[in-house]
């Protein structure tokens, strides 16, 4: 732990705390502070200018990065007969029914994304104090209660991102790792931008966007100048 401490401490040093960055110039931070012996996720923070304990101001949703966010994500659906197989031959990692939340309940979580079709949600409605907390329960706003099974495993096993505001008003999502080509990791981050902007409740007065950061797993944020994040995006 104290050789973590003083990378970060020595990262940390690196970072000039008097200004903002641009987005190229903060992902290119990124990278270079990123030094740990693994291959560190990218993470973005935005903080919008929402009130959210609002319903109508909750800003949730999926966006699809256009390289994948890096990260092997096991799927798994709850499917029967040709949708089961539909799931397979997509890539699922998991398809079954009963059997598989009969395992859920019992403690077993290898999975990063849940599946369901509609009519399985019955199955899958009993798993909700297992999946709910652990932001895994299949919702339709998020296509992850859906008919297009196939589709919707291709997505996730090839770079879907689920994302939702906090109780601050803070959206966090990975978008890439600090292997990643810097042009790669720069449109991952504008099309996860685009999409809240896109996303911007009809309740939300004033300025929206309100701050942007990014980081690497055992890095410190940079903060990316507003200004010119909004310029990228017009």
């Amino acid at each position: 732990m104290a050789g973590a401490s003083r990378r970060f401490a020595e990262a940390l040093s690196q970072v000039d705390r008097t200004i903002q960055y641009s987005l190229e110039d903060a992902l290119g931070l990124v990278k270079k502070l990123a030094t740990a012996k693994f291959d560190e996720t990218v993470e973005m923070a935005i903080g919008l200018g929402i009130d959210p304990k609002y319903s109508d101001q909750m800003v949730r949703g999926t966006c699809v990065l256009p390289h994948g966010t890096g990260r092997t994500v096991k799927v798994l659906v709850f499917a029967r007969g040709e949708k089961a197989e539909e799931a397979r031959a997509a890539g699922a990692d998991h398809v079954g029914e009963d059997d598989l939340a009969d395992r859920i309940m019992q403690g077993w979580i290898d999975f990063q994304v849940v599946i369901a079709t509609p009519d399985m949600m019955k199955v899958v409605g009993k798993l909700g104090k297992v999946l709910g907390p652990r932001g895994l329960m299949p919702n339709p706003k998020t296509g992850t209660v859906t008919t297009e099974i196939g589709e919707a495993v291709r997505e996730s096993k090839g770079g879907k991102i689920t994302f939702r505001t906090d109780k601050q008003g803070n959206v966090n999502a990975p978008i890439g790792k600090a292997s990643f080509d810097q042009k790669a990791l720069e449109e991952n981050a504008m099309m996860f931008l685009e999409k809240i902007m896109q996303l911007r409740p009809s309740g939300a007065k004033g300025r929206y966007l309100m701050s942007v950061s990014v980081s690497s797993t055992m890095g410190p944020g940079v903060h990316m100048d507003v200004n010119d994040v909004r310029a990228h995006l017009r």
